[in-house]
């Protein structure tokens, strides 16, 4: 018995590690995982982003600070441009994780979302866009 409940402990382990890695494309498939999405996206990106995912007035400028401004998710932006996994890097270790000259306000949010939580947000944002859009980048995420 401890030999399988050690099995079992090992192969979980495993597939959580393996997960970061080998999950695009993300799909907008599923509406739980767009509904799970929309709660995360609610508490951890709507502040900067807006609830409906326009992204801040005026976005391609810079804010007081001299910051870029957060761009619209909703697929009037680029967000539609990039492949998931940098998709999924950028809302996990932030632009200021990814990108080391990089001065702004893009925080991680590893603390506060799982992968899981990440990838419900990005099937949630992309339900907003066009479907050539969606394909266009579902294609580049293979």
């Amino acid at each position: 018995m401890k030999k399988i409940i050690l099995i079992l402990t090992l192969f979980i382990s495993l597939s959580n590690i393996s997960y970061s890695d080998n999950h695009y494309p993300i799909t907008r498939d599923s509406e739980l995982m767009i509904a799970r999405g929309k709660f995360a996206y609610q508490n951890n990106c709507a502040s900067c982003h807006q609830v409906n995912l326009f992204g801040a007035e005026n976005w391609k400028g810079v804010d007081k600070d001299g910051h870029r401004k957060a761009p619209p998710l909703n697929g009037t932006g680029h967000t539609w441009h990039h492949d998931d996994e940098t998709l999924h890097k950028i809302i996990k270790y932030g632009l200021v994780g990814i990108i080391s000259d990089y001065e702004g306000k893009m925080d991680g949010f590893k603390d506060n979302l799982n992968d899981k939580d990440i990838d419900s947000v990005l099937a949630y944002i992309k339900s907003f866009w066009p479907d050539d859009y969606y394909q266009h980048q579902i294609n580049l995420s293979k």
